[in-house]
């Protein structure tokens, strides 16, 4: 047997970018017009930024856990699965994160932020991901049927959710898996020579760096 060091990504991976956005329209498909629901509580999670207030905040958390609960089970372990391995884990801790953002909804998270780059900066990531990012399929010469929408698909549910952890100054404990996983996701597409390969992770890096400039400022 090789050394596991001579493995790289490649090995591991058992499809290509057609297959892995195949998976998406498959799911999309069948699940229609339900993503129209999912844009709809991405957009409560948005006015709740707007409002600021503690039972905003409540919402904002469970929608969020209702979010990733369904795309551990929807996609990962319905779809997901079916071409790589490693979905039940990843299904796993998508169900951890659900886990932790309906302790957050009970818990009471803290204050927002107010007044500043960070909190603009939250919205506008929060605004982005839910409207624009189901556009780069067809900008990219996709059908509409593989958009990727929060709610339905994992990289635009954990980039959105960065933007409400960064808003609500939530504990460090809800970052570790959506941060795991746009490097994970950001890793995959490269390695499958897919269009936009970096938005995951340059959106990880910079929710990451607001608030951490926010930390030192204060």
């Amino acid at each position: 047997m090789s050394e596991w060091w001579t493995y790289s990504l490649s090995d591991f991976l058992m499809f290509s970018a057609r297959t892995y956005y195949r998976q998406f329209e498959l799911m999309n498909r069948e699940w229609w017009p339900l993503q129209l629901l999912a844009l709809a509580a991405g957009a409560v999670i948005l006015g709740g930024i707007a409002h600021r207030r503690l039972a905003s905040a409540r919402v904002t958390f469970a929608l969020l856990g209702a979010a990733w609960l369904w795309v551990g089970w929807a996609y990962h372990l319905q779809r997901y699965a079916d071409i790589n391995t490693g979905a039940p884990y990843f299904a796993a801790a998508f169900f951890l994160q659900a886990g932790l953002h309906a302790w957050m909804a009970w818990k009471a998270p803290p204050a927002p932020e107010f007044m500043t780059r960070a909190a603009g900066g939250a919205f506008l990531l929060v605004l982005l991901v839910l409207a624009g990012y189901p556009l780069l399929a067809p900008l990219y010469g996709r059908s509409w049927w593989q958009a990727e929408v929060f709610g339905f698909a994992p990289d635009p549910t954990a980039m959105l959710t960065l933007g409400v952890l960064m808003f609500w100054r939530a504990p460090w404990s809800l970052w570790v898996i959506p941060l795991l996983w746009c490097a994970a996701s950001t890793a995959t597409l490269l390695e499958l020579n897919a269009s936009r390969p970096w938005w995951p992770a340059v959106t990880a890096l910079l929710a990451l760096g607001a608030v951490v400039w926010g930390k030192f400022r204060r």
